[in-house]
């Protein structure tokens, strides 16, 4: 059985909360959380939203709601927050859940057995590639390309983001809610090794935002495991070039290009240069187009990872907390034409088991043996710049 992290009481795994639905639930009395399905489903099951008051200080700042669709690999499709001087704002770039759809470039989602892009050989129709890991063989689908004229098709984001879950539990307490998704992934339909269950717990609690994603290797082989987080944060204000960005990183991962986005093997230092965005405070977007991995992670005393996107004019920040040790890389997508900075916390660089990368480098991919699980948390705190 999957362990539960320490943070959700055993009891949100056994306990199915059945909740009255409605579309838009009503904020909770001060002190008081509630989960509840929206009469809403994708892929067979309710969306659950999550829900707390608004905090008695109107001059703080909270997290006060989330949307998780389980039938969408538990999306954390949506956030709002309590912003004082604004009221209730998004965190997260999508459209209404009414119209949601199977899409990484939406909301927040988890990408596993891998993050980022792979590479192969692409089959005769484009639809497969073949690559191998830990010595076997791989097919997984060819889903993107880049736009340029002959750009070479591979796998991005995983196998996780359009499974709907098996299995659905909330629970809601005088100090938190949260929702529990499992699943009995196997071997992903024939695309990956061995047999993975994950399981996937989300809460809100006292303004802030977690999620933990559990990997259990169920299988009889060795099972590689990649786990990263896709969030579309918006910065409310819209000004993009005095947002900044945070990243406790010393080095980059250098890509062909911007269309393709595959790693060249080559990791370089970013101090002194515009992709430095390591001192207190971080540093300013201004007109830097980022689609960048970055590596060589400082971490705190507690051993986590922690980046900050925040944004002065509108006096709001967000603060990522990576709290497991096997978070290597943080992806980072800021386009000019959207008002959007993905920053992902991820086990694995780009293209892990890709010959550019040579023996010395640890691409962050964790190999479980039958019986074994890895843990990614992430948590989200908001705070004043």
């Amino acid at each position: 059985m999957v362990r539960l992290p320490v943070w959700l009481p055993s009891a949100a795994m056994f306990c199915f909360s059945v909740i009255a639905m409605s579309q838009q639930p009503a904020l909770t009395p001060e002190g008081s959380y509630s989960a509840t399905q929206l009469p809403i489903s994708i892929g067979g099951h309710p969306v659950i939203s999550l829900s707390q008051a608004r905090p008695a200080d109107p001059s703080r700042p909270a997290i006060i709601q989330a949307e998780i669709v389980p039938g969408m690999g538990m999306n954390i499709y949506q956030l709002r927050a309590w912003l004082p001087g604004k009221g209730v704002i998004e965190m997260l770039e999508a459209p209404p859940i009414e119209a949601a759809t199977h899409s990484a470039r939406v909301g927040g989602g988890i990408l596993l057995p891998w993050a980022n892009r792979m590479r192969g050989k692409v089959s005769a129709d484009e639809k497969t590639l073949e690559t191998r890991a830990l010595g076997r063989k791989l097919i997984l689908p060819a889903n993107r390309r880049g736009k340029e004229p002959g750009a070479e098709r591979h796998s991005i984001h995983g196998l996780f983001l359009a499974r709907a879950m098996d299995r659905v539990e909330t629970f809601s307490a005088a100090d938190h809610a949260s929702v529990a998704g499992s699943l009995d992934a196997g071997d992903f339909n024939g695309h990956w090794l061995s047999k993975t269950q994950v399981a996937v717990t989300a809460m809100l609690k006292q303004g802030t935002f977690a999620f933990d994603v559990v990997a259990k290797n169920t299988g009889s082989e060795p099972l590689p495991v990649g786990i990263g987080w896709h969030p579309f944060f918006l910065y409310p204000s819209g000004q993009r070039g005095q947002v900044r960005l945070r990243l406790p990183a010393r080095r980059r991962a250098l890509v062909n290009n911007y269309d393709d986005v595959f790693p060249t093997g080559q990791l370089v230092a970013v101090k002194g240069t515009r992709y430095d965005f390591s001192p207190h405070g971080g540093a300013p977007l201004n007109d830097l187009y980022l689609d960048d991995c970055f590596v060589d992670l400082e971490r705190t005393a507690e051993g986590h990872t922690v980046a900050e996107l925040s944004d002065p004019a509108a006096r709001y920040g967000v603060r990522i907390r990576a709290t497991s040790p096997q978070v290597r890389a943080i992806q980072v997508f800021a386009p000019l034409t959207r008002k959007v900075v993905a920053v992902e916390p991820q086990f694995n660089l780009a293209d892990p088991f890709g010959k550019v990368w040579g023996p010395e480098v640890d691409t962050g991919m964790v190999t479980l043996r039958p019986g074994e699980s890895v843990t990614y948390s992430v948590r989200l705190e908001l705070f004043v710049p």
